[in-house]
């Protein structure tokens, strides 16, 4: 996957508006509910070194497992402060993560991101 379809993919998610908080060099994918002031971020696109990549959320145990799946590809948050950066990946697009994983870790950082939302938030959000 490149970033133009990542973004669309993170984009259908219920919720999920584009921001660039952190300047035009960096799209972000945020989710908030409708009534919501603002919204969490779960994905950062941008270019490092010349390079595509994608900073997404995550736990702690899936963050360390995905970074030992694709050592060097997949590495801690990278313009995290210190505190937040086990639960934060950058993964760099170069191929080594298949669509499919992709994916999923779009996935999982899309579901972190709405449990940390208040339940009133999540509810509106999911329309329950």
């Amino acid at each position: 996957m490149n970033l133009s379809e990542i973004e669309n993919y993170c984009l259908a998610k219920p919720g999920a508006y584009l921001d660039w908080p952190f300047g035009p060099e960096c799209a972000v994918v945020k989710v908030k509910a409708p009534s919501q002031d603002k919204g969490r971020i779960f994905a950062q696109l941008f270019m490092l070194r010349g390079k595509p990549v994608v900073t997404l959320n995550c736990d702690m145990m899936m963050g360390e497992l995905y970074r030992s799946m694709y050592p060097g590809t997949v590495v801690r948050g990278y313009h995290c402060p210190p505190v937040q950066q086990p639960y934060f990946n950058t993964i760099t697009l170069d191929g080594a993560v298949t669509g499919e994983e992709l994916i999923e870790m779009i996935d999982h950082s899309y579901a972190a991101a709405t449990s940390k939302l208040p339940k009133k938030y999540q509810r509106e959000l999911f329309n329950q």
